[in-house]
């Protein structure tokens, strides 16, 4: 995404003196925008997906000696967020993939929005059950073509280890149990997608316990 770079607003204007001489006005000196860090794919193959995890979808592949630009990242910079120079969008892959160039604590960390489908509606009858720091959800199966069906997507914020993480999981099943313990200061919560090829559904809240 392009940085903005401020306008210099110039704020001293030429004065005329008595003698009519004229005061120079400052030299204003822009400051080069950083440089945009940037990645070579040093594996022989990767994935490019619609999110910063292997629950997303593909979107995109990628081979060794490709390059591209960095414009965001997750919060740890484990995945990054890049324009391939072959492809006219975003998608994220791991930043083991690639050779860096640049800072990558320099982009910002970004959440981006996953590619809509309504082919199929979103999961129904989500239910949940605590049993300790175990919850186990649980949803009622969407009907999908076999061609069409990539399962189901859970994005959570979870408490583990005192801090509050986000996660997301991918599930062939209607069940999955997550660990979330009670001693974080946040609240835990999640979302349910229904997943096809082509993309996600809307989201539904999963009722935590």
């Amino acid at each position: 995404s392009a940085t903005e770079t401020a306008t210099p607003t110039v704020t001293d204007t030429p004065t005329e003196t008595p003698t009519s001489t004229i005061t120079e006005t400052p030299t204003i000196t822009l400051t080069p925008t950083e440089d945009v860090p940037d990645v070579l794919v040093t594996v022989n193959q990767a994935f490019c997906r619609y999110g910063p995890g292997t629950a997303y979808l593909y979107s995109h592949g990628l081979y060794e000696g490709d390059h591209a630009t960095v414009d965001g990242r997750n919060y740890s910079g484990s995945w990054l967020w890049i324009q391939p120079d072959n492809l006219d969008r975003h998608c994220w892959s791991a930043a083991s993939n690639f050779e860096i160039e640049g800072d990558i604590s320099s982009v910002p960390v970004v959440n981006t929005l996953l590619p809509k489908s309504t082919l199929y509606g979103p999961p129904t009858n989500v239910r949940t059950r605590r049993d300790g720091s175990e919850v186990t959800i649980t949803w009622d199966a969407v009907w999908m073509t076999e061609d069409d069906y990539r399962g189901y997507l859970i994005e959570a914020s979870v408490c583990q280890n005192g801090i509050l993480v986000g996660i997301a999981v991918h599930v062939d099943g209607t069940s999955y149990t997550i660990t979330d313990e009670q001693n974080c200061a946040g609240e835990s919560g999640g979302i349910l997608y229904t997943v096809e090829k082509h993309g996600y559904t809307d989201p539904v809240a999963i009722p935590w316990p």
